[in-house]
C-alpha cells in the first residue's frame, strides 16, 4: 500500500508538517489529541482521494505555538495552511479534538467544504452522556480506554519504557491542556452548528469511553440533515478498530 509523503510549511512562523498521498479530490483529516497510533487506517482512502493529514501546532512533528489557546486560533491557522496548500474546496474529516476543530471551521467556512465527517467529535457538553475528563485519567490507563480491543492499539505502544514516546505524549497533552484546562467544551458551538450546510456524517464506536456515543443525537439535532453511523465493539479509535468505518467514510465522501 502507498505511503504518505512529508512536507514542511511555515505558517505564521510555525513549522507545520503535512503528510499527503493518493490522487483525486482532496480529503483533509484533522487528528485528535494524540498522534501515537499513526495513520495506517487512512491509507485505504488514498485509493480514491488525495489524503492530507496536517499535524496541528504542538502535536507530532509540527512546531509549538504557545499563543494557541482557543479553538478559533486553530481555525485561523488552518485558513492560512489551506491557502498555502492551494486548497479551495475539499472534503473535511475531523476526529475527536479534530472533530471539534472541523465543526468550528465548518460553521464559518462551509463554502470551502464539499462534505464533512465528524468522528466522535469533542466540543459539546451533553449532561446525559458526559465526556471523560482526560486530566483525571492516569497516563498509563489512557491507551486501554481508547479502544474496545486492546490488541488494536498494542503495536503502537512501546514494549519497554521509551523516553521519546513519553516526551511526545507529554508535549501533546500540554497542547491539549492549553485548550481544555478551563473548559472542555464550547458553550457557544451549539448556537452556530446550524450554519453547517454541507452533507455531514457522524461516526461513532458504540463502546467509546472517552466521548460516549450518547452524544451523537445532540450533534444530529444541531446539524441539519446529519446522518449517524455507529459501530459495535469499537471504542474511541473507531477508525483504527473498524475497517468498515473507514470504508463507509470513503463511500459517503465519494457518493
Amino acid at each position: 500500500m502507498a505511503e504518505f509523503s512529508r512536507d514542511e510549511y511555515t505558517i505564521n512562523g510555525v513549522k507545520s508538517v503535512v503528510l499527503s498521498g493518493g490522487e483525486g479530490e482532496p480529503l483533509v483529516f484533522l487528528h485528535g489529541g494524540g498522534t501515537f497510533h499513526g495513520w495506517e487506517f487512512a491509507k485505504p482512502w488514498m485509493e480514491k482521494f488525495r489524503v492530507i493529514i496536517p499535524f496541528h501546532p504542538g502535536f507530532g512533528e509540527s512546531g509549538d505555538d504557545e499563543s494557541i489557546n482557543q479553538m478559533q486560533d486553530y481555525v485561523m491557522h488552518y485558513l492560512d495552511l489551506f491557502d498555502a496548500l492551494g486548497l479551495d474546496k475539499f472534503n473535511l474529516v475531523g476526529f475527536s479534538l479534530g472533530g471539534w476543530m472541523a465543526s468550528k471551521f465548518a460553521t464559518q467556512h462551509s463554502h470551502r467544504i464539499k462534505k464533512l465527517v465528524l468522528v466522535a467529535p469533542a466540543g459539546l457538553k451533553v449532561p446525559e452522556a458526559p465526556s471523560t475528563d482526560l486530566f483525571t485519567v492516569p497516563g498509563e490507563e489512557l491507551p486501554a480506554m481508547l479502544v474496545h480491543d486492546f490488541e488494536v492499539i498494542k503495536p503502537h505502544l512501546p514494549a519497554e519504557p521509551d523516553v521519546d514516546f513519553i516526551v511526545g505524549g507529554y508535549r501533546e497533552m500540554t497542547s491539549v491542556a492549553r485548550l481544555l484546562w478551563d473548559r472542555s467544551h464550547d458553550s457557544k458551538l451549539p448556537k452556530w452548528l446550524h450554519r453547517i450546510n454541507v452533507p455531514t456524517l457522524l461516526v461513532w464506536g458504540d463502546e467509546d469511553r472517552i466521548i460516549p456515543v450518547g452524544q451523537a443525537p445532540a450533534w444530529q439535532k444541531l446539524i441539519s440533515g446529519a446522518d449517524v453511523k455507529r459501530y459495535p465493539a469499537a471504542g474511541h479509535l473507531v477508525l483504527d478498530e473498524k475497517r468498515q468505518a473507514v470504508d463507509d467514510v470513503a463511500a459517503f465522501l465519494a457518493g
